[in-house]
């Protein structure tokens, strides 16, 4: 069975672990140390603490899966638009686990005074995140060409963009169904 709730302080082991997997052996994130607890821990205090939405997927009541929104930059005039974060334990993907995330993400993000969510995804040559978030809404708003250096090889980013309205969904038609 599956299930998409809040974070609980008990899954910031399984979190840290499904990260590092991605930290050490991937470039879907630039950060090259995985976090530790103590650190998971002030980053989901900070996201609960702002009104913000961290969830989990659970799968047989195991996290196999979280996903968050954050301030976007720490300027002031970004305090309404929230960049996304989605993670999945590795073998758990192509399962909709992601899909699950996201559209709890983007209603609960819309429930709050965030008007904009951004996605910055490392281009890798996989295209399974840019596909789920326009499955989403979200259009394609920039490219940061190599920005980021991991594993010896320079990695561009894509800007992905959704406007949400104040009804906790977006001010597009999507087709995630």
């Amino acid at each position: 069975m599956t299930n998409v709730r809040n974070l609980a302080e008990a899954d910031l082991p399984a979190v840290a672990d499904i990260y590092a997997h991605y930290v050490t052996g991937s470039v879907a994130t630039f950060d090259e140390t995985p976090l530790g607890l103590d650190a998971w821990r002030a980053k989901a205090d900070g996201i609960v603490g702002a009104g913000l939405p961290f969830l989990v997927a659970e799968v047989d009541g195991a996290v196999a899966g979280y996903a968050y929104v954050s301030q976007y930059r720490p300027k002031p005039a970004y305090r309404h638009t929230v960049e996304d974060t989605i993670y999945l334990a590795p073998g758990l993907t192509g399962r909709g686990l992601g899909r699950l995330l996201l559209g709890e993400l983007i209603r609960r993000t819309g429930e709050t005074p965030a008007r904009q969510m951004v996605a910055v995804i490392a281009d890798s040559g996989d295209p399974a995140s840019a596909r789920l978030h326009k499955r989403f809404g979200f259009e394609e708003a920039g490219r940061l060409r190599a920005v980021g250096f991991k594993h010896g090889r320079w990695i561009d980013t894509v800007l992905l963009q959704l406007a949400l309205d104040q009804n906790g969904s977006t001010t597009r038609q999507t087709s995630a169904g």
